[in-house]
């Protein structure tokens, strides 16, 4: 190792110290000097002492057993050291704490790897052990508050995420091309994490704020999600449908978005068609949306705050998704069937599930083999179907005035934005 490269990684060392040791050193500023085993000074001496065994056993030659002996026995003294200063500390408080010991060791140990590792992987792991730290009272006021529905929840969504997504198999089932299990359990993780989101902000935010900004942050991901996760509590009686309702109308203007967006980026001629319609349409949701927070008066007797008794329910999350995965495969059975129109009836099938992958795959198509009015009449299809299925989710799981009130929403939309369509044909053809 060159010696501006030591240096270099000698400066990381002893400034992983100095970060950890101003976490420490900060929480400890008011007790007495030499009533603490480790401050601001121990910390980045730790760090340093760390990056120094670190580079003796670079010096015995890298990755090899005299490196691996060096190392252990370093970290094994320093830690022997530090935990018995540490539990005499405890003993004089009369507390039971191993945070200073644990930090220590891990500065250390962080030290040493800026040495003998990836110097950004032990800055970035100082950073997160600062950060843990510092987080001490929100983290303990969390756990204080959290509930056994919520921390299993959350323990399936991660299990869902981190330990059964890279083990499920990627290969098509089924026919027409098939739906690969690995799509379906990404639906259901989305459709999970659309839940558990939409219980913690209406939990911290309230209710009106809470289903809102939940609805927002779905939206990014699936408002078909949103739609079934709050047609599911409106069926419960979680809270107002109206409200719930809204949440749908909030999403479905994101999507609306993110179409545009795809278009933007892909290909911008289709803007000219594109754009005025789904502009009509957020500004119809969007509105729905106002009137039914601010504007609208709740009937007698409805609840107006939301009680949402569990983030989701895991087999219902999954069934949905296989749910979605079905269509999926009839959509592309239509869309092969059909023939020459095939394109425009095939968006519009599989716009029930997904209206992003119809707006990727159509756009692909202009100018050849199809034209831009063409690929126009197939993403807006795809639109209007999935708000169809929004519908269809709303009136056989949320039912009620939750149903109605997408059906308002839907109606609204789909004939504002079809008027403005038409317009814009004329328009587009005049020009």
């Amino acid at each position: 190792m060159e010696l501006h490269d030591l240096l270099s990684r000698l400066a990381v060392a002893l400034g992983i110290g100095l970060l950890i040791g101003l976490e420490r050193g900060w929480k400890s500023r008011e007790a007495e000097a030499g009533s603490r085993t480790a401050g601001i000074r121990t910390f980045a001496i730790s760090g340093l002492l760390g990056g120094l065994i670190g580079a003796l056993a670079q010096a015995a030659g890298g990755v090899n057993a005299a490196a691996g002996v060096i190392l252990a026995f370093g970290f094994m003294t320093y830690s022997a050291v530090i935990a018995a200063f540490c539990r005499e500390e405890n003993r004089a408080d009369e507390t039971f704490s191993a945070t200073t010991a644990v930090a220590a060791m891990l500065t250390f140990a962080l030290g040493a790897y800026a040495l003998v590792g990836d110097v950004r992987i032990a800055a970035a792991g100082a950073v997160a052990t600062a950060g843990l730290l510092a987080a001490r009272e929100n983290l303990h006021g969390w756990v204080k508050h959290i509930t056994w529905p919520e921390l299993r929840s959350g323990l399936v969504l991660l299990a869902m995420t981190f330990i059964a997504l890279p083990i499920v198999p990627d290969d098509p089932i089924g026919p027409f091309g098939g739906v690969g299990p690995r799509e379906v359990w990404l639906i259901a993780i989305v459709l999970a994490g659309v839940s558990f989101v939409g219980y913690a902000a209406v939990k911290y935010f309230g209710a009106s704020h809470g289903v809102l900004l939940a609805a927002a942050a779905g939206g990014l991901v699936s408002s078909t999600a949103v739609t079934a996760t709050n047609a599911r509590r409106a069926a419960a009686g979680e809270g107002s449908a109206r409200l719930l309702a809204a949440g749908v109308s909030l999403a479905t203007a994101v999507s609306f978005l993110r179409v545009l967006a795809i278009v933007a980026v892909l290909k911008p001629s289709l803007l000219l068609l594109t754009a005025p319609a789904l502009l009509v349409a957020i500004a119809v949701v969007a509105g729905h949306a106002v009137i039914s927070v601010y504007w609208q008066d709740f009937k007698d007797g409805e609840q107006t705050t939301v009680e949402f008794r569990n983030p989701f329910d895991f087999w219902s999350v999954v069934g949905f998704a296989v749910l979605l995965a079905v269509i999926i495969v009839i959509g592309r059975a239509l869309g092969e069937g059909v023939g020459a129109t095939g394109a425009i009836i095939g968006a519009a099938a599989m716009g029930l599930a997904d209206v992003d992958a119809v707006t990727v795959s159509m756009a692909r198509l202009v100018p050849d083999p199809l034209s831009v009015q063409q690929v126009t009449y197939a993403i807006l299809a795809a639109v209007a179907t999935n708000m169809l299925a929004k519908l269809a989710i709303g009136a056989t799981v949320g039912r009620g005035t939750f149903a109605i009130e997408l059906a308002v929403m839907s109606t609204a939309t789909i004939l504002a934005a079809a008027l403005t369509l038409w317009l814009s044909v004329i328009v587009f053809a005049a020009a």
